[in-house]
């Protein structure tokens, strides 16, 4: 979600390298939150090559803001 939040859209491949996980943990991971509608996946070609875009929408900006400051109150009330 993070690194969603930095872009309007990243490419699957760069997100899976980025949080360093594998292919088939970010697609489980990107399925549920799809499924809750935090993610949109898009699905096209660059070239040849089949290509997948994740971006969150704008339901999943909502959620990771809330639950960025629920943090940050956790954060504030351990000092």
């Amino acid at each position: 979600m993070a690194t969603l939040a930095a872009a309007d859209k990243a490419e699957f491949a760069f997100v899976r390298d980025t949080v360093e996980v594998s292919d088939s943990v970010l697609s489980r991971q990107v399925s549920t939150l799809e499924k809750a509608g935090y993610v949109a996946v898009t699905k096209g070609h660059v070239g040849k090559r089949p290509r997948t875009w994740l971006a969150l929408t704008s339901d999943g900006r909502t959620a990771f803001a809330a639950h960025c400051q629920a943090l940050r109150a956790i954060a504030e009330g351990a000092g």
